[in-house]
């Protein structure tokens, strides 16, 4: 009874394909990693200095010294978790964005990010390695000790999300936008 419930839910399911972001990282020593992240990447400092990044997307500079605790590009599918906890806008899954958070920003102090093209490429150097060590965290991966990081959706890659047709996820993203705060 339950498998047939189950399978009716599926059949019925409302569906949208979501891309990861791929990201390469360079560490000390030139010691590269790839990897994917269906939610967000964060450059997080990785001792009590603050990072200092500088952040360029398709070659074009963002932000030339960014400091502060940290930087954070978010999927759509990652905007209403610690994208928004740290500040961040709400991407709508279908928005073909990505959110660009800054985490704790010192200088530039009132800069609150950038949503950007999801064909976009993004770069992240560490513009003081040896003082301000950073760390690239995505879903379940951590590597410490980043010189710089590149980023980019991977297009070949789909995942397939379902929805019962009853608890549209449009509206549920479309109300926390809306949300007020008291």
């Amino acid at each position: 009874y339950i498998s047939k419930k189950i399978e009716h839910k599926i059949e019925k399911a409302k569906t949208i394909q979501i891309n990861p972001l791929q990201i390469i990282t360079r560490s000390k020593g030139n010691q590269k990693n790839v990897f994917l992240a269906i939610n967000e990447l964060s450059i997080l400092r990785q001792s009590k200095q603050t990072a200092l990044l500088k952040l360029d997307a398709n070659k074009k500079i963002l932000i030339k010294k960014l400091i502060g605790d940290g930087v954070m590009i978010s999927t759509p599918a990652g905007s209403t978790a610690y994208n928004l906890s740290v500040n961040g806008p709400i991407l709508s899954l279908n928005s073909k964005h990505l959110a660009i958070t800054p985490i704790s920003p010192f200088r530039p102090r009132r800069w609150k990010g950038k949503i950007i093209s999801d064909r976009a490429k993004i770069s992240i150097i560490n513009l003081d390695p040896q003082k301000r060590p950073i760390a690239a965290v995505a879903d379940n991966n951590e590597i410490r000790n980043v010189i710089s990081v590149s980023a980019s959706v991977n297009k070949n890659i789909k995942f397939k999300l379902l929805f019962n047709p009853g608890e549209s996820l449009f509206k549920k993203i479309k109300s926390e936008q809306k949300r007020k705060i008291n």
